[in-house]
């Protein structure tokens, strides 16, 4: 019987996902590492590797299915809204594991197809998800903006990861409030 048809490695599959699905609820992005999912799993840690040999397949196949928690559900008023939401996407991005990974990913996904449709569908969602934030506070007078809906994800999401992935670095709420002041007339 070959490993990949072999009903233990089916198991021991299973319950990784499940651990790094756990991890990846409770604790993050940077949780989800293979010495901390074999532990959770109850698995060795070479037998994690055996199936995912880079942790960004992990975080992955662990996010495929799962809904991005961020940028969902748009309250009034907005620019608070979206600052929390600015806040903890900064606050997750940063721990060194989790900057790691999204470099990896970013880096893969040039050459990978599977990772590159992965990364277009999460782009597409939080640009999505921007634009209706975006829609509410100019339906509700709150911003007047003429930005490209497009350009939303580069100018408030692209200089979040590039403080933290590139730079090593926290971002301070004053760059956040710049981020925001920088897509239009907030009132």
């Amino acid at each position: 019987m070959s490993y990949s048809t072999d009903p233990r490695a089916a198991r021991s599959r299973e319950a990784i996902l499940v651990a790094a699905r756990g991890l990846l609820a409770s604790e993050g992005p940077g949780a989800v590492t293979h010495q901390r999912v074999s532990q959770e799993a109850g698995v060795g840690r070479a037998t994690v590797y055996r199936h995912w040999p880079r942790s960004e397949q992990l975080l992955l196949d662990v996010m495929d299915g799962a809904d991005l928690p961020l940028f969902k559900d748009p309250g009034t008023p907005v620019r608070p809204w979206l600052r929390r939401q600015l806040r903890q996407l900064a606050d997750e991005v940063l721990p060194p594991a989790v900057a790691g990974l999204s470099l990896a990913m970013m880096q893969s996904a040039l050459w990978d197809p599977q990772l590159a449709r992965r990364r277009d569908e999460s782009n597409e969602t939080i640009r999505t998800r921007l634009h209706a934030a975006i829609r509410l506070a100019v339906a509700g007078h709150e911003l007047e903006t003429d930005v490209d809906p497009a350009d939303l994800l580069s100018l408030l999401v692209g200089p979040i990861v590039y403080r933290t992935a590139m730079q090593r670095d926290a971002v301070p709420d004053s760059l956040l409030d710049r981020l925001l002041d920088g897509i239009g007339t907030w009132r």
